[in-house]
């Protein structure tokens, strides 16, 4: 996390209309590809851009959500639905508003907790209650294997170019019945675009690293709509084997123990005795914001009573 000693300087690029990931990338000597903190810091000062775009050309995107809800809902029985990098919730919440079984249960992640912070707002603005949005890396899900029926993402891969193979293990793994993604199409693309795509570091293999991975992938074309036309939106939907399932509910990423709410504010493993934060209702479950508290459930009343401490004699040294 060294070039988060950079905040003022990234500020002024971004302020002054500078391309924050180019910008970091050139601190590194003009890497190759991107990095996390690279994504994670584009993407946080970017909060609210999404919500912004929406309310001024919303046609696009309900005709976007649109035509994955028609996919979602040829798929049979859905019970959980996750969108990876929800950004600000605009794709997840029309999407919500559009499938036709509206018991769904709906998770999102993202890397940037300021992202989410629209989103919740966002999704609460939709009268939408069947939503839980966290924090999390892409490539450490907090998650069990076969959680999810549907995983999809919408250009949330997209900047993780060369990281392909680990992308897709991770998002198959938690996987219970189809995996969607969205995603820049290299292989449709024409010569203008699959530069561009190079250039910023986007993801250039993922129909070729899911058949090498053997994966089954039972549709792959180019999508019904693209937001930028140098950038077309491929579509491939990967069946899942059936395998044995598990809950959908949220896990440490570190060990995969359950979770416990404590008082509102903490995400507790008791199995590990790690904590997680969650700051105004967003659970923060990134591996570098946890912290071991093996005594958080300690009750110190209790625990003097049952080893017989006492402490009369330094209690009244001033009296």
């Amino acid at each position: 996390m060294k070039k988060i000693k950079q905040l003022q300087k990234i500020k002024e690029v971004y302020a002054n209309g500078g391309n924050i990931i180019q910008y970091l990338k050139s601190i590194n000597g003009n890497q190759s590809t991107n990095t996390i903190e690279d994504i994670m810091i584009s993407y946080d000062f970017q909060a609210g851009s999404y919500i912004k775009q929406l309310s001024e050309n919303p046609e696009f995107k309900i005709k976007y959500c649109a035509a994955i809800a028609s996919i979602i809902n040829q798929l049979g029985k859905i019970e959980s639905i996750i969108e990876i990098g929800v950004g600000e919730g605009t794709t997840l919440g029309v999407l919500a508003k559009q499938c036709n079984n509206k018991s769904h249960k709906y998770l999102g992640f993202d890397i940037s907790w300021s992202r989410l912070k629209f989103g919740l707002d966002f999704i609460s603005d939709l009268n939408l209650s069947n939503v839980d949005l966290f924090v999390a890396n892409l490539f450490e899900i907090p998650l069990q294997d076969s959680s999810i029926d549907v995983v999809y993402t919408s250009h949330s891969i997209e900047p993780n170019g060369g990281k392909e193979e680990e992308a897709l293990q991770e998002l198959y793994r938690i996987t219970k019945k189809y995996l969607i993604l969205l995603e820049p199409s290299y292989e449709f693309a024409n010569e203008e675009a699959r530069n561009r795509m190079k250039q910023h570091g986007y993801v250039t293999k993922l129909y070729k690293t899911a058949i090498d991975l053997g994966m089954k992938v039972v549709e792959h074309r180019l999508f019904d709509y693209s937001a930028n036309p140098l950038n077309p939106t491929g579509l491939m939907i990967i069946e899942k084997e059936k395998s044995s399932t598990n809950s959908s509910e949220l896990v440490c990423p570190i060990t995969f123990h359950s979770l416990d709410k404590i008082d509102d504010t903490i995400l507790y493993s008791k199995e590990s005795g790690l904590s997680y934060p969650i700051m105004s209702n967003i659970p923060v479950l990134l591996k570098e914001n946890s912290m071991l508290a093996t005594h958080l459930l300690t009750d110190y009343e209790l625990f003097k009573m049952e080893n017989s401490l006492h402490f009369d004699a330094i209690k009244n040294i001033d009296q």
